[in-house]
């Protein structure tokens, strides 16, 4: 058997794909804003917690292999933890004040980052458990599409809208993780 590295081609080099993406943030944050604006303490909380974590995931996913040791990784690690507690904060609020909606909203999407986490950090464990990964990934992203018709059923449609863009934008870093697992030697059977 002969084994040999196969080069995946860049999403970036894909035409159009890098405009893509800074559109999908500039709306993702111009919905922070219309959030913070008139919308209420939490949602704002919600809104910019997830803006930063989104980012931060683009850093590191997107960049990570550049990002020097030490202070500065110290530093991405210190956002997003900062970025989850608020996250888990409006999650408790969105709880406690019985939006159930938001609330399942906010609980699908902590599963999602717990696993990225899992994909970025350990990708040897999520190769040996890659069925299982799958089954997760396709529940919780069905789960979050679902909520989207939800929000359209009643009515609420800029809720629905921007629940819709966050689905694009993740899938953005998923593509990210992708090709950073990509960036290592596939195995492939030649014969």
């Amino acid at each position: 058997m002969v084994r040999r590295a196969i080069a995946v081609p860049s999403l970036r080099t894909v035409p159009g794909y890098p405009w893509f993406k800074a559109a999908v943030f500039a709306l993702l944050a111009l919905n922070a804003g219309i959030f913070l604006s008139s919308g209420t303490f939490r949602e704002g909380l919600d809104s910019i917690a997830w803006l930063t974590l989104l980012a931060l995931f683009e850093l590191e996913t997107s960049a990570g292999h550049m990002i020097p040791a030490g202070p500065a990784i110290v530093a991405v690690h210190g956002f997003r933890l900062a970025a989850l507690a608020a996250v888990g904060a409006a999650a408790a609020g969105f709880l406690y004040n019985m939006e159930w909606l938001d609330a399942t909203n906010s609980g699908l999407w902590i599963a999602v980052v717990a696993l990225l986490e899992l994909e970025v950090r350990h990708p040897a464990t999520v190769t040996v458990h890659r069925a299982r990964f799958i089954t997760a990934v396709v529940t919780l992203y069905s789960g979050l599409g679902a909520l989207v018709l939800v929000w359209l059923w009643r009515g609420e449609w800029f809720d629905a809208y921007d629940a819709a863009l966050w689905l694009v934008a993740f899938a953005t870093i998923e593509m990210n993780v992708l090709k950073a697992a990509q960036r290592t030697i596939v195995e492939v059977r030649s014969g």
